[in-house]
């Protein structure tokens, strides 16, 4: 039970850090324009992503399933956060 704990309080440390990046980025350069909105959704990626890893590693029990569910799911979130930054696909998500 408390490496699971100690998972989870990773897991929202990294989150936490990742989305720091852009914030103090902010603070320096004005070529950084995150909105609140910018953040929430880039939470709700980064914390969802993590508690997804975390679930297939409490649930799944052999090695190779675990690595193409973490495969997978790393997979989505790059091509979500990516269509949401630049239309790479051209979806409604983009805003094109």
């Amino acid at each position: 039970m408390m490496t699971q704990n100690k998972r989870l309080k990773s897991i929202l440390l990294f989150a936490t850090l990742i989305l720091l990046i852009p914030l103090i980025a902010m603070q320096f350069s004005t070529e950084v324009n995150w909105s609140v909105f910018d953040f929430i959704i880039a939470g709700v990626l980064l914390f969802g992503t993590g508690f997804l890893l975390e679930l297939v590693i409490r649930k799944v029990k052999t090695r190779q399933n675990r690595i193409v569910f973490f495969l997978i799911i790393i997979a989505l979130l790059v091509l979500t956060w990516i269509e949401l930054a630049v239309g790479l696909f051209g979806t409604p998500l983009a805003g094109s």
